[in-house]
């Protein structure tokens, strides 16, 4: 039997209705109003909500980042230079008369005429006030065009040639950026940072104890050409600076804004603290237990290892003595340059943010530089150095007074009465000019402390940088005492 196909449904007539709709709101219609009767100041109100959800709300422009995270490497900029002397100039204070200054403009060129050249040679005195290490005074020579090596110095340089603690411990410390030298800054877990001094350095060539004593205002400020011929160009400081470092013996004059004028230095590293920083840098890090230290009296059977001293090693004033003496004082402190591992360990980070800064931790260790500095003379960690005021080369004589030796300098005569109203104040003795306007400090001064020092190109101290940088939950480190004998 055929089956029989049947024919196809024809078309339906149109939609099926909702019978849940009522018959009444099926006949709704929208009124649109053409655009050119529309009010302009009255849009349609599907029209704003439309613009309103696929327009995203302005954000107020990012603020510039701190100086304090830019210190820390959280954060980059371009350029240094002039980020950070924009931050100086509007905070620049107006200064006591007692204090010496450097413009912002003057710290500006000097920067650019050494930054990024060979023969670029500057260097930083920074005082640094740490919750942690406690105060003391970073030494930053620079090394190659965009690095500098950093020396931390507890109580600061010496300024007293009769003091019975002339001489410094000086230790090394990571290699830093060169912009670093421009930076004033304050937070609550590095503590206050400002320019005590700065300007450039010359590295003297050595000179034997038994050698006559020089007039410092006539000998040269650098070594020799090393070449005999008259047409060899003349070393640059830095590699002056890369040769005396190798050889842990290094002369140095700084001509600062601050300091006085010659002002000589030695840094020596002995033989016992060169093999000792050797042997901790290829250590592991590791966390410190608390409550015991390292330092202090050796354990029972372990043999105390003393620098060692030799005729050879003595270089100019007295430089078997001042290694003693730094002996001596002990290792007060030792403390000077925190670990990394000490460095706030309860930081709320997340696993892959902390992986990376482990990374970059081990190669800040391995190679004792910061990102975006080069260590080009190989400085080591925590290498302790010994630091001493170069008396002769800083003018000074040995005269025999009531039965001791004094330092008196060939030139010394009564001041007037206008250098004796610049003089005194809380940083030491200072010169001063006609009128009583200072320009630098003269021999003896005194490095007192946080409390006393100001910043040589804004005048701050360092709780006034706190308040310029907001900082209220420092808390710093008690116990520091400034040297006065």
């Amino acid at each position: 039997m055929a089956s029989q196909r049947h024919p196809k449904r024809p078309p339906s007539p149109g939609l099926i209705p909702n019978p849940l709709v009522k018959k009444r709101n099926l006949a709704w219609t929208i009124a649109i109003q053409p655009p050119d009767e529309q009010d302009p100041d009255e849009a349609p109100p599907q029209q704003v909500g439309l613009k309103d959800a696929a327009r995203p709300a302005k954000s107020p422009p990012p603020s510039p980042p701190s100086t304090a995270a830019i210190e820390a490497g959280a954060t980059t900029i371009a350029d240094h230079l002039a980020h950070f002397t924009a931050d100086l100039s509007s905070h620049v204070l107006s200064s006591p008369s007692v204090h010496p200054q450097l413009s912002v403009s003057a710290l500006s060129s000097l920067y650019e005429a050494n930054e990024g050249k060979p023969q670029g040679a500057h260097f930083v005195i920074h005082q640094h006030d740490h919750p942690v290490a406690g105060t003391h005074y970073d030494l930053r020579l620079q090394i190659n065009g965009s690095s500098s090596a950093s020396w931390a110095i507890m109580y600061g340089l010496p300024g007293d040639p009769n003091s019975k603690r002339l001489n410094r411990n000086a230790t090394e410390t990571r290699i830093h950026s060169l912009w670093n030298h421009l930076i004033e800054t304050a937070s609550p877990h590095t503590g206050t940072l400002l320019i005590w001094d700065t300007g450039t350095y010359s590295v003297l060539p050595r000179r034997s104890k038994h050698a006559p004593s020089e007039d410092p205002s006539s000998q040269r400020e650098d070594y020799p050409s090393r070449s005999s011929s008259p047409d060899a160009t003349p070393a640059t400081q830095q590699a002056l600076l890369e040769e005396a470092f190798r050889n842990r013996k290094i002369r140095l004059r700084l001509h600062g804004s601050k300091l006085p004028d010659p002002y000589v230095l030695n840094l020596r590293l002995t033989k016992s603290e060169d093999a000792s920083g050797r042997a901790k840098s290829l250590r592991k890090p590791r966390t410190r237990r608390r409550g015991r230290t390292s330092g202090g009296t050796p354990q029972r059977g372990q043999k105390q290892q003393q620098p060692e001293t030799s005729e050879s090693e003595e270089d100019g004033d007295g430089d078997g003595d001042d290694v003693r003496e730094s002996v001596r004082e002990g290792d007060a402190d030792a403390h000077l340059v925190p670990p990394a591992e000490e460095a706030d360990p309860a930081a709320d980070v997340s696993a892959l943010e902390r992986e990376l800064r482990e990374l970059e931790d081990e190669h800040v260790r391995r190679s004792n530089a910061y990102p975006g500095a080069h260590n080009s003379i190989g400085s080591i960690h925590q290498r302790k150095w010994y630091l001493s005021l170069d008396r002769r080369a800083c003018g000074f004589t040995k005269r025999r007074q009531g039965g001791k030796i004094i330092w008196e300098r060939d030139d010394d005569t009564e001041p007037s009465t206008e250098v004796k109203q610049g003089r005194e104040d809380a940083a030491g003795n200072m010169e001063a000019k006609a009128g009583g306007k200072p320009t630098r400090l003269a021999f003896p001064f005194y490095v007192r402390g946080a409390d006393y020092e100001r910043s040589v190109v804004t005048g701050r101290r360092g709780e006034e940088i706190l308040k310029d940088e907001g900082v209220t939950n420092f808390i710093p480190r008690k116990g520091w005492t400034p040297v006065l004998n």
